[in-house]
C-alpha cells in the first residue's frame, strides 16, 4: 500500500475512533459522574497524547493563539462532554450528541462570515437543512414538531444547551486558530487543562462518588484511546493522506456517532431520528461543496 493511501487510511480509522465518542462518554459517565467520568476521560487521553503527539513547549506557542486556543478548546470539550454526562437517558445522550455536530456546518459559516472563505450560495440550504435535521432529532420520534423539540430541551435544558454551545465554540475555534495557531499543536496542552478543569470542579464538591466497575474501567480505557489515538492518527492523515477525502469523510461522522452509540449504549432510535441525522450530515456537506476547491473544508482537532 503506498504511503499515501496508508496515511489517508489512518485518517479514516480516527473518523471511526472518533465517531464512537458520544456511546464511550456517556457509558464512563454512568459510574463516575459527569464530572469525575469526564475529568478520568482526559487525563487518561493526556497520557496517551503526550506519548503519540508529544507535548509542544509552551515558549513555542504563539499568545493570541495560547489564550484563545486554550479557553475556546477547554470550552468545547467541557460543553462535550458534560453535556452528555447531563443527559437524563441514554436517548438523550444520543440526541444531544447530534446536536453537537452541528459544528461542521457552524464552522463553514463562520469561516464565510469572518475568514474571508468564499462560497456560493450552496451554504445557505446548507445550513437549513442542518438546522432541520436538528429539529427532527428533537422532536421525539414526530418528525419536524415544535411541541416535541420544546418538550424535549424544556426536560433538560442544560444538556441540550451545553450541546449547543459546543457547536459554537469548536466553530469558534476553527475560525479564530486558522489565523493564529501559526501550525502550532496544541492538544496535548489543551487536554491537560481540560482535565484539570474538570478536576477542580470535581473536587469543589456537588459531584457524585464515582462508583467503579469493571464495565466502567473498560469504557474509560476505550474513550481514552479513542480520544488519543484519534487525534495522533488524524495528524498522520492531515499530514500525509488524502486531505480532501478526510474532510469530505468527517462530515458522515454524525450518522456513524449514533449508529455507534446506538449499538454501545443498546438505545433503537427511530426513522425520523435517523432521518434527520442524515439532514445533519447533508447540510454540512453542501456547505462543504459551497467552498469546494477554494479552500480545504474544517475538520476536527488542529485541522480546523
Amino acid at each position: 500500500m503506498e504511503k499515501r493511501n496508508r496515511a489517508t487510511l489512518i485518517g479514516l480509522v480516527a473518523i471511526a475512533l472518533w465517531a464512537s465518542i458520544v456511546g464511550l462518554i456517556r457509558g464512563v459517565s454512568e459510574g463516575l459522574g459527569a464530572t469525575g467520568g469526564a475529568a478520568a476521560i482526559y487525563t487518561a487521553a493526556s497520557v496517551l497524547l503526550w506519548a503519540t503527539v508529544g507535548f509542544t513547549p509552551l515558549r513555542a506557542f504563539p499568545r493570541r493563539y495560547l489564550a484563545w486556543g486554550s479557553v475556546l478548546f477547554v470550552g468545547y470539550e467541557l460543553c462535550l462532554s458534560l453535556s452528555i454526562g447531563y443527559a437524563d437517558t441514554r436517548q438523550q445522550a444520543i440526541e444531544v450528541g447530534m446536536v453537537n455536530y452541528l459544528w461542521p456546518t457552524f464552522t463553514m459559516v463562520a469561516a464565510i462570515l469572518f475568514n474571508g472563505q468564499r462560497a456560493n450560495w450552496l451554504v445557505v440550504p446548507g445550513l437549513a437543512v442542518s438546522l432541520a435535521g436538528i429539529c427532527i432529532v428533537l422532536g421525539g420520534g414526530n418528525g419536524v414538531s415544535a411541541a416535541g423539540m420544546l418538550g424535549n430541551i424544556q426536560g433538560n435544558p442544560l444538556s441540550y444547551g451545553l450541546a449547543f454551545a459546543g457547536a459554537l465554540i469548536w466553530a469558534a475555534y476553527c475560525t479564530v486558530t486558522a489565523r493564529i495557531a501559526r501550525g502550532t499543536n496544541g492538544i496535548t496542552l489543551f487536554f491537560l487543562l481540560t482535565a484539570l478543569v474538570l478536576w477542580g470542579k470535581y473536587l469543589a464538591g456537588g459531584a457524585p462518588a464515582m462508583h467503579w466497575s469493571l464495565p466502567t474501567v473498560v469504557h474509560l480505557a476505550l474513550a481514552a484511546a479513542a480520544m488519543g489515538f484519534g487525534y495522533a492518527a488524524w495528524n498522520v492523515g492531515i499530514l500525509h493522506g488524502n486531505v480532501t477525502l478526510l474532510a469530505g469523510a468527517s462530515y458522515f461522522t454524525p450518522v456513524l456517532s449514533a449508529a455507534l452509540a446506538a449499538v454501545l449504549l443498546r438505545v433503537p432510535l427511530s426513522a425520523a431520528f435517523w432521518a434527520g441525522a442524515g439532514m445533519v450530515c447533508g447540510g454540512a456537506v453542501l456547505c462543504w461543496f459551497a467552498t469546494r476547491g477554494r479552500a480545504n473544508a474544517p475538520a476536527r482537532a488542529e485541522a480546523c
